[in-house]
């Protein structure tokens, strides 16, 4: 089968254009914008990129078009489509019709912390043995790559709840029929689609409707939203974590920081023990849930646990980019209130003592925060930072719609918010002492401003050496 997809850049509709390739099927694609470094690992699996929706792409003669949801009504190649009558389907709708039919899929769901479950779960699969197929919204430090498939019967595949296509406007998690199920937490989010947080609650309880009766839903037994999600009906075990009766992470051993080993408790029995470089409580919880899933999968807790002691996570969370002159330099996804303020409390956990400051600096470049839904959690969120720099887009579609500067003033000095992104990496770099941890969270590319702080710093510290001779 020869198939075209629309949106193809995108982190799945990219990771599904890997797995159609493996799977035999001729593919070619197009986007707005096709540069790498998606574009440099789709070419390499021999898969053709067009620039742009133009509508002449229909004499390729596909026989499918694939649509993602970045595509919407308006756009040329879109609306060719439409008037010939040609065939058209979702990417999500694809996948669960060719690839992840006949596969035991197990799905992460969740507001936060899908792609590093999925990353641990394809990883505890893998040490195992089992050699699972995944797709992640995100690259797996242990494997290298957000795709791939094999011949295993296992697949691990992030759950996304955003809508599938202009269409379809069901989450896309409806159409993959999993047989495991990771409920990670729900809060609300994605403003820009759901109205509420009982709308997303719904399309959850869709996603519970869809898993049969032998298979098994793993929920944060902390959630209240799931709690409700699961009493609007479920046919299916269920087994909670975080919760006494359930998986529970315990400290392994009286003086041992629960951050560098913990013990897993399943029923109160102990299970495993688990030593790992991965900071923070929600690290663990995310733990308990991969250590679940993966028992249901076959794998044993002890064995999962100590797999778990070569996780690598994920490319960027709390990723390590450079260090000058005594500063460290990270980029982390987290973009969600609660989503910052756990990332800067996994840091804190990192670095140990308060003497170490933290640089928290902020793109709201989200589609809920660009609508400033959440704008107003935004200082608690960043509270425990010792210095805040904020930066929002003065155009363009990354531009916020609110005041960024008046969102931070509850913070008081230690907060500052820029349009200009040259004049906030000088910002940032001149208020670096060495020790400081710059802490970088966006869900974009944010400007390259990661390699533009470590730069900055690298030209201070040359002026001061000059200087000094």
């Amino acid at each position: 089968m020869h198939i075209h997809i629309l949106g193809i850049c995108g982190t799945f509709m990219g990771g599904l254009a890997v797995l159609a390739r493996g799977a035999g099927h001729t593919v070619t694609g197009c986007d707005a914008e096709v540069y790498p470094p998606m574009s440099t690992q789709l070419e390499a699996q021999g898969i053709r990129l067009i620039e742009g929706y133009g509508a002449e792409q229909l004499e390729l003669k596909p026989d499918l078009f694939v649509v993602g949801n970045v595509v919407s009504r308006g756009n040329p190649l879109m609306e060719a489509i439409l008037d010939r009558g040609l065939p058209y389907t979702s990417g999500p709708q694809w996948l669960g019709e060719h690839v992840l039919n006949g596969k035991w899929v197990l799905a992460v769901a969740g507001t936060h912390g899908k792609t590093t479950t999925s990353s641990m779960l394809a990883w505890l699969l893998e040490d195992a043995g089992l050699n699972p197929s995944f797709l992640i919204g995100g690259v797996p430090l242990n494997f290298g790559v957000s795709a791939r498939l094999t011949d295993s019967s296992f697949f691990v595949i992030e759950a996304d709840e955003y809508d599938t296509a202009f269409f379809d406007k069901r989450s896309k998690f409806v159409h993959y029929r999993p047989r495991t199920v990771v409920l990670n937490n729900l809060e609300f989010d994605h403003a820009d689609i759901f109205a509420d947080l009982a709308a997303i609650e719904t399309q959850f309880h869709h996603l519970v409707r869809t898993v049969p009766g032998i298979g098994r839903i793993v929920s944060n037994g902390q959630a209240l939203a799931l709690e409700r999600v699961l009493g609007r009906g479920c046919w299916s075990e269920v087994e909670r974590f975080g919760v006494a009766g359930g998986w529970q992470a315990l400290p392994a051993q009286d003086g041992v920081p629960v951050d560098e080993r913990f013990a897993v408790y399943w029923h109160s029995l102990r299970a495993g023990e688990v030593e790992w470089q991965v900071q923070g409580e929600h690290n663990r919880m995310n733990a308990l849930a991969a250590l679940a899933a993966a028992r249901h999968a076959g794998v044993p807790p002890a064995t999962a646990a100590q797999s778990l002691a070569c996780f690598r996570n994920v490319k960027r969370r709390m990723e390590v980019r450079g260090s000058v002159d005594g500063v460290t330099v990270y980029d982390d996804f987290a973009h969600h209130p609660s989503a910052i303020a756990t990332t800067i409390a996994g840091l804190r956990t990192r670095v140990g003592h308060e003497r170490t400051r933290i640089l928290a600096v902020l793109e709201p470049r989200s589609n809920t925060m660009k609508l400033g839904v959440m704008k107003a959690q935004l200082p608690e969120s960043l509270a425990d930072a010792d210095q805040v720099f904020g930066y929002g887009a003065p155009s363009g579609r990354d531009a916020l719609g609110w005041d960024l500067a008046q969102a931070l003033a509850p913070l008081g000095d230690k907060a500052q918010a820029f349009s200009d992104l040259e004049t906030l990496v000088k910002a940032v770099a001149a208020a670096a002492q060495p020790g400081d941890q710059i802490l970088v969270m966006s869900n974009g590319a944010f400007g390259g401003v990661h390699q533009k702080l470590l730069d900055a710093l690298s030209s201070r510290c040359i002026g001061r050496a000059r200087g000094v001779a």
